[in-house]
């Protein structure tokens, strides 16, 4: 009872609630109703969901586990080159960042994809086929926010720009990641992997503010490590 007064004030503080009359014709929904209705859920069995959004979590001894296998066997069979690169994106965003360059790149000729195209979509999927259980574990575990940055400096005339991408871990496992086309245009690799540390800088931050906020850094107990592969930086 404690915990959910608590819980009521902070709602209440934070203004989350906006009181208004109540419609005409409708009864107010008790909270002990609803707790009652949790209550039969679990234990009928039904207990909490597994797969939300197309992420399977699960519950190990030694820390919680996200995953997409079930959703990535459902995209092996479409044919639609821009709807398997949605849902590829989906993939790459929620639990596969190893598949980011790939699809950074792929993602630029949805509109009128080529041969060539489609053959390396079917490489990305025959990957994602043979990597079906590789899963994000977090086990709770240094509690140490650390970063690493790479950037690919143009390769062709066609491009008008590097690109660059970051992963940050935390916990034990990867809680952030990109790759993306840099926004400037930069004379060498040395420039490219500048700009990618800077705005990899950008996202500790942030990142960095969020753990505050939800209490998981009670306070700040090592620096914020981002390393770079180039020997020029």
């Amino acid at each position: 009872k404690e915990a959910i007064n608590d819980e009521m004030d902070s709602i209440m503080s934070n203004n989350t609630w906006v009181l208004t009359d109540l419609p005409p014709g409708c009864k107010p929904l008790g909270c002990k109703w609803i707790f009652k209705r949790k209550l039969k859920v679990l234990y009928e069995g039904h207990g909490e969901a597994d797969i939300i959004l197309g992420i399977r979590i699960q519950h190990e001894s030694n820390g919680i586990t996200i995953s997409q296998s079930h959703y990535i066997e459902k995209v092996v069979s479409q044919l639609k080159y821009s709807r398997v690169i949605g849902c590829l994106m989906y993939v790459m965003t929620c639990t596969r960042p190893d598949i980011a360059f790939s699809m950074v790149k792929l993602s630029k000729y949805t509109s009128n994809p080529g041969a060539q195209h489609w053959q390396a979509i079917q490489r990305v999927l025959k990957y994602l086929k043979k990597t079906i259980d590789y899963r994000l574990t977090y086990i709770g575990y240094p509690l140490v926010l650390e970063g690493n940055t790479d950037a690919r400096w143009i390769k062709n005339t066609k491009d008008n720009s590097s690109t660059g991408g970051w992963v940050f871990l935390f916990g034990g496992g990867t809680n952030s990641w990109a790759s993306k086309k840099q926004t400037c245009i930069t004379g060498s690799i040395m420039e490219s992997e500048f700009v990618a540390l800077a705005v990899a800088g950008k996202e500790a931050e942030w990142l960095k503010n969020l753990l505050l906020e939800i209490s998981l850094w009670i306070k700040l107990i090592a620096p914020i490590f981002i390393r770079c592969d180039s020997a020029a930086t």
